[in-house]
C-alpha cells in the first residue's frame, strides 16, 4: 500500500536525519531494510519507542566483515535506493561507496546524508543541527529582539534541511531513472537544505523588506499581530493576523478599539503590543480559545505535544496515531488513490534475514521479468 509500494530501499543505520528520511519512505509504502550494527550491550529502551524505525525491516550485519559487506551488496543489486549518513569516505572504506554499489546496480539511487556535504573545507568535521543552521543564517533570524537566538528543536536543520531534502532528491532521481537516466548519487547536505529554506527570506532581504536582525520583522515576532502572548493562566496564544481583514477580526474579538488601517504603522507597534498583551492577560487560554473559535482571526492556543492529539481538528483528521501505546504523528501527506498502510511497528534489530530479502527482491526485479509487488 502507498504510492511507493514496490520501491526497495537499503538504509545503513545512523541517527537523526537519515532514519527520518527512511521513515518517510516507509510511511509512503517503500520497503525499507535497515542495516543495523551488532549490539554492544542491552538496548536502552524497547523497540516500540523507535518511531523513526516504524514500518522498516532490520538486518544485523557487522560491516567490518567482508561477508557482511557482500550481503549488503546483494541487497543493493535489487534495490532502488540506498541511504547512508556517514562522514565522507567512510562508506567507501567499508566497500559500500557509490562506485561499489553502482557497479552492482547501475540504476541505484545512492542517497548521502551529511551536515556539511561531501566536499568543502568542513566536510570532515563533526557537527549537529544547531551548528548547521547557525552557519546558514537561519539560527540568527530566530528569537526576540535584543535576545539570543532561539533553538527550533532539530526541526529546521536535521529534519527540514536534511531529511526532507534527501527524500526530495531520492524521489527526483528515482523519477529520472524511470525515464531512462542512470543511477546517481544524491548529496543531501543539511547546510544546503537549510539555506534553501530561506529562499523567501533572502528575497525579502534583497528587496529591503527584511532586516538582518532578530525580532523586528513581520514573520519573526517583530510585528504585534504575528506574535505569541501570555494568557491569564500563564499559557499562551499564537497570533498570525497578517491580512487586513483577519487583523480587523482579531481586534474585534480581542475587544481592542484600534484602527485596523494603522496595522503597519511601525512606530506604533511597541504600544500596540503592550495593549494586546494586556488584553490577553485578562482571560485564560481556554477562555480565549473559545473567543476565537471558528473565526478568521488566525489565533490558536499553544498546545503541548500530548495535548495536540486531542485537539478536535487534529483528532478528526487523525493527525496523530497511537501504536503499542506510543503516541506519534500519522504519515503525511495523504493520497486519494494510493492510501498508505496503517502505521507498522518498528523492527527488532536483526529480525529479518538479509539473504531471504535479497532473494525475494531478485525474484521481483525487472531483470527477472516479474512485476514488483
Amino acid at each position: 500500500m502507498g504510492p511507493l509500494s514496490g520501491c526497495r530501499v537499503v538504509e545503513l543505520a545512523g541517527i537523526g536525519p537519515g532514519p527520518f528520511a527512511g521513515m518517510i519512505l516507509a510511511d509512503l509504502g517503500a520497503e525499507v531494510v535497515r542495516v543495523d550494527r551488532p549490539a554492544a550491550g542491552e538496548r536502552p529502551r524497547a523497540e516500540k519507542f523507535d518511531v523513526l524505525g516504524r514500518g522498516k525491516r532490520s538486518v544485523v550485519l557487522d560491516l567490518k566483515r567482508p561477508e557482511a559487506v557482500a550481503a549488503v551488496l546483494d541487497l543493493v543489486a535489487a534495490a532502488d535506493a540506498l541511504i547512508e549518513g556517514y562522514r565522507p569516505g567512510v562508506a567507501e572504506r567499508l566497500g559500500l561507496g557509490p562506485a561499489q554499489c553502482l557497479a552492482r546496480n547501475p540504476r541505484l539511487v545512492y542517497g548521502r546524508m551529511t551536515g556539511w556535504g561531501q566536499d568543502g573545507p568542513m566536510a570532515q568535521q563533526a557537527g549537529h543541527d544547531i551548528a548547521y543552521i547557525a552557519l546558514t543564517g537561519a539560527l540568527h533570524a530566530i528569537g526576540e529582539q535584543g535576545g539570543p537566538p532561539q533553538i527550533p528543536l532539530n526541526l529546521l536543520g536535521d529534519f527540514g534541511g536534511g531529511s526532507t531534502y534527501l527524500v526530495i532528491g531520492l524521489l527526483a532521481a528515482l523519477w529520472a531513472v524511470r525515464g531512462g537516466a542512470p543511477g546517481q548519487v544524491v548529496d543531501a547536505a543539511i547546510v544546503d537544505g537549510a539555506a534553501h529554506l530561506l529562499a523567501m527570506t533572502h528575497g525579502m532581504l534583497a528587496a529591503g523588506a527584511w532586516a538582518d536582525e532578530r525580532g523586528v520583522n513581520v514573520l519573526d515576532g517583530g510585528a504585534p499581530f504575528y506574535a505569541v502572548y501570555a494568557a491569564a493562566d500563564g499559557r499562551h496564544m499564537a497570533v498570525g493576523a497578517l491580512e487586513s481583514k483577519f487583523y480587523a477580526e482579531f481586534l474585534a474579538r480581542l475587544g481592542l478599539d484600534e484602527d485596523p488601517a494603522r496595522q503597519h504603522d511601525r512606530p506604533g507597534w511597541a504600544a500596540l503590543r503592550r495593549r494586546i498583551a494586556d488584553a490577553f492577560a485578562t482571560r485564560t487560554q481556554a477562555e480565549w480559545t473559545r473567543v476565537f473559535a471558528g473565526s478568521d482571526a488566525c489565533v490558536a492556543p499553544v498546545l503541548g505535544l500530548r495535548e495536540a492529539a486531542d485537539h478536535p481538528h487534529l483528532a478528526a483528521r487523525g493527525t496523530f496515531v497511537t501504536r503499542d501505546g506510543v503516541l506519534q504523528p500519522a504519515p503525511a501527506p495523504r493520497f486519494s488513490a494510493t492510501q498508505a498502510a496503517p502505521v507498522a511497528p518498528p523492527p527488532a534489530p536483526g529480525q529479518d534475514d538479509p539473504a531471504a530479502i535479497a532473494a525475494r527482491w531478485r525474484a521481483c526485479s525487472p531483470a527477472s521479468g516479474n512485476d514488483r509487488e
